[in-house]
């Protein structure tokens, strides 16, 4: 992990960064990406549980999402889910790469190339929180550059990339209690 990336995180420490969340580098004076996206779902709305069949209990899915807002002229667009929650540190579900910069949306079975999530497998590996309630981040980014990264890049590699081209963010977070 480069020594920018750890001093930024412990700076931000107090907002939850942790090593597996991009960061960016190069935004605002407090490295954090500009938050103009709007980001949305016809599945779950903000703050909401996410259906059971976008989960470990149902058909395991990829909710759909969508985005507007200034993507700040972004030259390309990544989308990572993530668990803040999970027992041992926050947990990568999906990390897409370098959609199109006009992209507004996602959906489960679309062609994107993806990086490994924390199974080091890459796709959408659904929540199935071993116990309590747990907040599932979807965080589209707006990159200045695209990471030129290739399907199944290292998951620590993609995020360290997103962070380090990140101009814009925008974020929706679902729950899912066992």
């Amino acid at each position: 992990m480069s020594s920018r990336f750890s001093w930024l995180c412990a700076v931000l420490l107090l907002a939850g960064c942790t090593a597996d969340e991009p960061a960016a580098t190069n935004a605002d004076k407090t490295g954090t990406p500009d938050t103009t996206l709007t980001v949305t779902s016809p599945d779950f709305v903000e703050g909401a549980p996410i259906p059971a069949d976008f989960t470990c209990t149902g058909a395991g899915k990829a909710p759909r999402i969508a985005w507007t807002g200034d993507t700040k002229g972004a030259a390309a667009l990544a989308v990572v889910v993530d668990d803040p929650d999970a027992p041992g540190g926050t947990y990568v579900h999906w990390i897409v790469l370098d959609l199109p910069a006009g992209t507004t949306s996602l959906r489960d079975g679309d062609k994107v190339t993806q990086g490994k999530n924390s199974s080091s497998g890459k796709g959408w590996t659904p929540p199935c929180p071993p116990s309590g309630t747990h907040h599932y981040r979807f965080t589209v980014y707006g990159l200045s550059r695209p990471t030129g990264l290739g399907d199944g890049a290292g998951r620590q590699e993609a995020l360290d990339a997103i962070s380090k081209n990140a101009v814009t963010s925008g974020r929706l977070t679902g729950l899912v209690t066992h």
